[in-house]
């Protein structure tokens, strides 16, 4: 059986994939790896964070090594996430299948 290939879908429905997957939440409490895999300094000064904010590419991993989910952040020097709060989901595999947000 071969893998399904990557669906592209609107980006509102790639954020509510996520949001209901629990990919974010999952993470926080440790039952998903976080790995760094894009870090740049400083953020653009279009988003209109603080300074020394981060902007980056974070994979979520299984345990097994699995990626689950890529996502855009703006990490505060306080730790804190910038603009809404939350990760920006570029990638999420849910039910073997990979979605992608389709173009803007």
């Amino acid at each position: 059986m071969s893998a399904l290939p990557p669906l592209t879908i609107p980006k509102r429905e790639l954020r509510d994939r996520f949001n209901q997957g629990g990919y974010w939440e999952r993470a926080q409490r440790g039952e998903l790896i976080e790995v760094v895999i894009d870090d740049n300094h400083p953020a653009s000064p279009l988003a209109e964070e603080p300074f020394c904010t981060q902007s980056q590419l974070i994979e979520y991993q299984t345990p097994s090594g699995l990626a689950v989910a890529i996502v855009h952040q703006y990490l505060r020097p306080d730790g804190t996430l910038g603009l809404t709060g939350l990760p920006d989901p570029k990638m999420v595999r849910d039910r073997g299948r990979i979605y992608l947000p389709d173009a803007p």
